[in-house]
Formats: C-alpha cells, structure tokens, sequence
C-alpha cells in the first residue's frame, strides 16, 4: 500500500520549517565570522550589513602571532586526549562487566553511577579544588584530567552497558569454547562489535576536557598552563571586549571538535541510539 504523498501546501510547510531552523542553526556561526573580519574590535555596526566592510584578517593574525592561543589549544587538546584514553580505558570494560556478569553490588553500583549524573558539577567546585590541593595536583593537567575522566565515567558507563546489552554473550562463550582467554574473546571479539559506542565515549570524553571553563579557570594558575577558554577569556578586562580577537580565537578553537566530530559521525548515531536501548 502505497503511503499518501503531501500535498503542496504541506510540503512548503515542511521545508519552510526547515529552512527556519538552519538559519536559527547557522546564524551564530556566521555572527561570530563575520565578527572575526571585522575591523578593530566590533562586534557589529550600526547598520544591518551582511558582510562587513573592508574586511581583514587581522584579529586572526593578532591571536596567532601575539598570543599564545596554540599554546593553548595544544593544552586543550593535550587535556582532552588524555581524557579520551582514560575514560575509554575505564568504561568499556566496566560497562562489559556490567553487561555480561552478575557479582555482589552491580545494581547498587549502576544506581550510584546514574545518582552521580543528577548533581551539577558546578557544586563540586570546592570539593575539587581541596582534593587537587591535597594530592599536589593543583595548577596542573593531570589534576584537570582526573576530574574531566571522572566526570565522564557515570555515563559513558550506562551507555557502553546499555550496547553490550545488545550483543549477544554466546559470541564470547563460542571464543571460549574454541579455546580463547576471557581477555581475547573481550578483545578480539566483543570489542570490534561495539565501534560505535566507543566513538561516542571518545567524543564525550573529549568534549568534557576540551570545552570546559569553569573548573580550568578555578584550578590553573599560570598562563602557560591554560586552557584554550581560559586563555581566550583571560584576553578580556573590566574596560575593554576584543570582540574581533575573541571570534577569531574561537573560530580556530572550533577547529579540533569539528574534525573530530566529522570523523566519528557514522558511528554517533548508532553509538547512541543502541546504547539506550537496554538498562
């Protein structure tokens, strides 16, 4: 049976709302371009312009030359890959034990891990900043990646628990039967079935390290040591906004997520969707 097809009127509608939402998408992203070719340091004129007179590259050649914005952005990104590792070394075979095997204190355990994610971070603040202090950590990249991995770990767990819920366990105990270790079976076996799941825990890894201000801001001291938020809002003071060098500074900082994100998009999705499927 062949479904309705949409008459004219509602597919104009469809793509009208379309239409709408990309630009509601896209418009910040052409706001923050256009600010970075901007002259001195406007944010806008006082004209409606849709592409800004006497453009120039400027304020992108200020934040490469004069600051130390790739100092910053390596920190990021230093950060954020050693958060990736981290939580990936934790979560996936934490959420196949979930998954797979039945020991004293695996409810209380995911119930714990799923109560962990109703508590804003911001909360821990303190809490973070004494336990830094007290294992020597503070003003330091290992201090941030213990936190940002941590942070991650809740539910990253759920949801690799969640996809190897989807897997069948006979796979395993086939690669057990015919003579493999409980290691190679979990490595050689069960490990390529979950890909996807795994590029979504290294993006969430990553993004926890990579776009967060708050605690960077509260732990780092020294300048060399900053984060690429911290650095860039650090540009700033109680007189003056570079708006020209802090669109600039973002667009550049943008680039690392947006490779990252088009490299492991075929995975997301499924990553997500089969993750959820089970509790």
């Amino acid at each position: 049976m062949n479904a309705r097809k949409p008459g004219a009127g509602a597919l104009a509608l469809q793509y009208g709302i379309l239409l709408l939402g990309v630009l509601f998408a896209v418009f910040p992203i052409y706001f923050v371009v256009q600010a970075s070719l901007r002259p001195g340091q406007q944010l806008y004129s006082t004209e409606l312009q849709l592409i800004p007179s006497d453009p120039t590259l400027d304020n992108f050649r200020y934040v490469l030359t004069q600051l130390p914005l790739l100092l910053w952005l390596w920190n990021s990104v230093k950060v954020s890959a050693i958060t990736t590792i981290v939580t990936l070394l934790v979560t996936v075979p934490a959420g196949y034990a979930l998954s797979h095997f039945a020991f004293p204190g695996r409810r209380s355990l995911l119930t714990g891990l799923l109560a962990l994610q109703a508590f804003p971070a911001a909360l821990a603040l303190p809490a973070f900043y004494l336990i830094l202090l007290r294992v020597g950590l503070l003003n330091s990249h290992w201090g941030l990646v213990l936190i940002y991995a941590a942070g991650a770990i809740a539910f990253n767990v759920w949801n690799v628990k969640g996809y190897f819920d989807t897997i069948p366990m006979e796979l395993a105990e086939a690669a057990l039967i015919d003579g493999a270790s409980s290691t190679s079976a979990f490595l050689l076996v069960m490990l390529p079935l979950v890909r996807p799941v795994l590029a979504v825990t290294a993006l969430f890894g990553f993004l926890a390290g990579f776009s967060d201000f708050i605690l960077a801001n509260t732990v780092l001291f020294d300048e060399r040591l900053y984060t690429a938020p911290v650095g860039v809002f650090a540009l700033q003071n109680g007189y003056r906004n570079p708006w020209g060098w802090f669109a600039a500074a973002a667009l550049i900082i943008a680039l690392p997520i947006a490779a990252l994100f088009l490299y492991l998009q075929r995975h997301l999705v499924s990553g997500l969707a089969a993750g959820g499927v089970k509790g």
